[in-house]
């Protein structure tokens, strides 16, 4: 998933957090929602500025940052 136009990062905002769409909702409060147990629905439901959309572009940037921090082992 390309989410590139739905997670920004402004040094003002947040502390510099990534945040979506320039909302001040950030990807970790999301994913603390998603692994606290709330459902995306539920997220919705109550940040209605939220889309699906935008939970998965959090999913997909986690993911792309944890593919980053991925470290080989030393031989």
């Amino acid at each position: 998933m390309d989410y590139a136009h739905l997670i920004t990062i402004e040094p003002g905002k947040r502390s510099g957090q990534p945040c979506i769409r320039g909302l001040r909702m950030t990807v970790r409060d999301v994913l603390e929602y998603l692994a606290g147990g709330m459902t995306a629905d539920e997220i919705i439901a109550d940040f209605p500025d939220l889309t699906a959309e935008d939970i998965r572009a959090c999913l997909a940037f986690a993911a792309d940052r944890e593919r980053r921090l991925w470290v080989v082992p030393a031989a």
